[in-house]
């Protein structure tokens, strides 16, 4: 076969980017090889999507020459759609399924728990597998000794919740057998969603030069618990409103409607509602408009990290530890006995009534001051 069916632009049954002829018999002015052939299955949930990103530069590091294939849920493309270290995205599907069991890798990365992620890392053909796969008795393993401890989290509580310090970060690149430690999420925003977010920003008539807070009130269907009390966002709202100076804007999805309506009418100052319609990328446009952001350990968390926003965070029951703020935030950690439990629902949400919204105020502060925003 000639050596332009390994060309990183041959794009099969259609012409390349450059709409060359394809010769099968003599070289194309625009052959690269492949290298590498890397894939990577991590399919969901979007936060943890985004926060898989830190390994993609690292790899490119290592592997110069390479052709990454990363294959993720259809909710998550938006977060790795025109990343510069991705050769091809693809969704999971049915289709992409059957394309990934007839073709050959060099290095299959699978950071998935899931059957079907860890199903597909089994019948992948691949030189090296890192990360996950099932068994052939259907159950989750460790590929290689490396990602034995990131495995063993996920099977003790006791780990998990009270021994483990690592990041995430620290547990991804630790379990690929990679040196580094630390990196920072890889995401593109078009322009095009930055000005989104600044004509909001005239629309409501907030200037350039004042201070924007943006609270993210929810946490999703999934874990109700790492909501922070209603009465805690209207008084924290008023603080920074009157004591800072801020405009606050409410963020949130459509489950925040009612939620943050009822934020809005509660609070004494004037707060600005952006509404629960807008797409990820236009969220994340809004979100690029904020100086300081809180929210919970929710999917807006990881994409005010991505976009190297100012944070003000707060745990329940979920693991604080796991999460970096690359020295752009605070976190609030609720301590109480039953804390983390990583429980969807609880009926006393004591964790999170136990973070006051003085607490929260003074977090706010404290960040902005160290960054000269106050």
């Amino acid at each position: 076969m000639s050596k332009e069916f390994d060309c990183r632009f041959f794009a099969s049954e259609k012409p390349c980017q450059f709409k060359l002829d394809c010769p099968i018999d003599s070289a194309c002015p625009k052959y690269q090889p492949m290298g590498k052939r890397i894939l990577i299955i991590k399919l969901a949930a979007i936060g943890d999507v985004l926060r898989t990103t830190p390994i993609l530069p690292v790899l490119k590091k290592k592997y110069p020459q390479s052709y990454i294939t990363w294959i993720t849920d259809k909710s998550s493309l938006q977060v790795l759609e025109e990343n510069p270290y991705i050769d091809r995205l693809l969704t999971a599907n049915y289709e992409n399924a059957l394309r990934l069991q007839v073709e050959k890798f060099d290095v299959m990365i699978c950071l998935d728990k899931d059957t079907v992620a860890s199903g597909l890392a089994s019948i992948v053909k691949a030189d090296q597998k890192l990360g996950f796969a099932l068994s052939d008795k259907g159950l989750l393993y460790p590929l290689n000794k490396e990602a034995d401890y990131l495995f063993r989290l996920g099977v003790s509580d006791e780990l998990k919740f009270r021994k483990n310090k690592k990041t995430y970060q620290q547990l991804i690149f630790e379990a690929l057998g990679l040196e580094e430690k630390h990196g920072e999420y890889v995401i593109n925003l078009p322009q095009k969603y930055i000005s989104y977010g600044e004509q909001l920003m005239k629309q409501w008539g907030i200037n350039n030069g004042r201070l924007v807070i943006g609270l993210n009130t929810g946490a999703g269907k999934r874990f109700a618990t790492k909501r922070w009390e209603i009465g805690g966002f209207v008084e924290l709202a008023d603080r920074l409103s009157k004591d800072l100076g801020a405009q606050v804007v409410l963020l949130g999805g459509p489950e925040e409607i009612e939620r943050n309506e009822e934020i809005a009418s509660k609070t004494k100052s004037q707060v600005i509602d952006s509404g629960c319609h807008h797409s990820l990328r236009e969220f994340m446009g809004l979100l690029s408009q904020c100086h300081l952001v809180v929210t919970g350990d929710t999917l807006a968390l990881h994409l005010a990290i991505a976009l190297k926003k100012l944070i003000v965070t707060f745990f329940g029951s979920t693991c604080h530890q796991e999460i970096d703020l690359y020295d752009r935030g605070k976190k609030l950690v609720a301590d109480v006995h039953c804390a983390p439990c990583y429980r969807g629902n609880c009926d006393t949400m004591i964790c999170m009534k136990s973070i006051s919204a003085s607490d929260v105020f003074q977090a706010c502060k404290e960040i902005l001051k160290a960054n000269t925003l106050l």
